[in-house]
């Protein structure tokens, strides 16, 4: 009969396993080797969340990707930033020109 073995024990034991080696650790612990190795297989096609710091290949690459993605986005909003400041510049400096040229129509018709 087949030992069930539960989520936590399974994060546990993949962790250990990561620091002494995957035999080691399986002997230690009393499990299987093939267990412990099919739960560090299942770690690195993604099928078995160990928590942070556990990442594979694939999705540290697509981290990765991110990464470039959000500093190209920043890149971008930071150019619109800039665009849109020298446009309020340009705005305030228009009002103020039609405000004073207002100013002038109306103490001309006084």
């Amino acid at each position: 009969m087949a030992r069930k073995y539960d989520h936590e024990y399974k994060v546990q034991a993949v962790k250990f396993a990561k620091e002494i080696g995957g035999a080691k650790a399986a002997k230690e612990l009393g499990i299987p080797e093939g267990t412990i190795h099919t739960w560090l297989k299942a770690v690195r096609a993604g099928n078995l969340d160990i928590g942070e710091g556990s990442h594979t290949l694939a999705s540290a690459m697509s981290l990765s990707e991110e990464i470039t993605m959000l500093r190209k986005q920043v890149k971008e909003q930071e150019k619109e930033i800039r665009r849109l400041k020298e446009e309020n510049e340009f705005l305030e400096e228009a009002s103020a020109f039609f405000a004073t040229s207002r100013r002038r129509s109306v103490k001309t018709r006084e």
